[in-house]
């Protein structure tokens, strides 16, 4: 069973946290976290890519020239495809490029995904996170205390707008409610920033 240390927001150690084995301490699946991320980045693209074809583009209504006798290569419309201007064959089109791995498949990727933080000592575990209003300069400070200089995922249990908007101008910061942690945010960015309701939730939802 893992066991990391657990902060307050002054960045000192105020204790020690136990994390489940079957969520924060699986091996690490390389193939499956690929799948994951490609799947997510899939479901993030627009699809909207569109190219006409000879049916699409405009004139062509007419033969340019009559089919013998001019010497010249027997042609039906100045819209085929071989002609300058004319349709694109196989040209993309609108499309969903959406799809789903299996549910175990997802959850192993997200196990993974959090092990590896863990294994990499790339995870901070805070005892509580609240603002009493929005302020960056008090995220900032906050930050500074912990130490956390590089691109981190800020993880609270539920969705704390204080803490969204304090965070959401710093850049490399992004801040997350628990039920929102996914494979491909938590590869992109070096540090996990998680208070301890968060841990219990994720734990709760994937063990």
């Amino acid at each position: 069973m893992p066991t990391v240390a657990l902060y307050n927001i002054s960045g000192e150690q105020v204790g020690e946290i136990d994390l489940k084995d079957e969520v924060f301490g699986v091996p690490v699946n390389e193939s499956v976290l690929h799948d994951a991320v490609v799947m997510q980045l899939a479901g993030r693209r627009q699809g909207t890519h569109d190219t006409k074809t000879r049916a699409e583009v405009s004139g062509g209504g007419r033969k340019p020239w009559r089919q013998k006798g001019t010497g010249r290569a027997r042609h039906g419309s100045i819209r085929s495809p071989i002609w300058r201007g004319g349709g694109i064959v196989f040209g993309p089109h609108p499309r969903n490029y959406k799809y789903k791995l299996p549910k175990k498949v997802r959850r192993l990727a997200l196990k993974s995904a959090l092990s590896s933080k863990v294994t990499g000592g790339n995870i901070m575990v805070l005892d509580q996170l609240s603002l009493e209003q929005p302020k960056t300069k008090e995220m900032v400070k906050i930050l500074n205390n912990l130490k956390v200089n590089e691109k981190a995922l800020l993880v609270t249990a539920e969705k704390d707008l204080n803490v969204i908007k304090s965070a959401r101008n710093i850049p490399g910061i992004k801040p997350l409610g628990a039920a929102g942690i996914n494979v491909y945010d938590l590869l992109n960015h070096t540090t996990l920033v998680i208070t301890k309701d968060a841990v219990s939730k994720v734990e709760e939802v994937l063990a």
